[in-house]
């Protein structure tokens, strides 16, 4: 493996989890809004990661020479979450509330979030801790040369 591949590894892995950091923080941000412009209860949002080039397990095995097959994380998409519903409450004199007195709110749910979160600042980590580790290893080699 190169050296910079671990690097481009770590960084990748990096920025990736940055950006699912920021959405959770949209959708923790957006847990009471009840009207977005075009007047439905703000939707969760969810991030999907991907490998960034996909390598086909045959090319792994016929190339030997190169025992470590990666190539980094990217995200894939950013999608809303359909599958859990809007959250009901009696709330009669909320200006977005139906004719029966209920106002839908947005899905999120903070402990939810508070979860993802917590994952996604472990993953940042080890991801540092990967990338300070191959810079130490760097280092110590260029050591030798004195």
């Amino acid at each position: 493996m190169a050296l910079f591949q671990a690097f481009d590894i770590s960084a990748s892995g990096m920025t990736a989890e940055r950006f699912r950091t920021d959405v959770i923080a949209e959708n923790v941000a957006n847990i009471n809004t009840t009207n977005t412009g075009d007047g439905t209860p703000y939707r969760r949002k969810i991030v999907t990661f991907q490998e960034k080039q996909i390598t086909p397990f045959s090319d792994v095995l016929s190339n030997t020479r190169n025992a470590f097959a990666g190539n980094g994380v990217k995200v894939s998409k950013l999608t809303e979450d359909y599958e859990s519903d809007y959250i009901m409450k009696y709330d009669p004199s909320h200006p977005d509330a139906d004719e029966n007195g209920y106002v839908s709110y947005p899905n999120v749910n903070i402990v939810t979030e508070m979860t993802n979160l917590i994952d996604a600042s472990r993953a940042y980590e080890a991801n540092t801790t990967a990338f300070d580790a191959t810079k130490s290893m760097a280092q110590a080699g260029l050591q030798i040369g004195k």
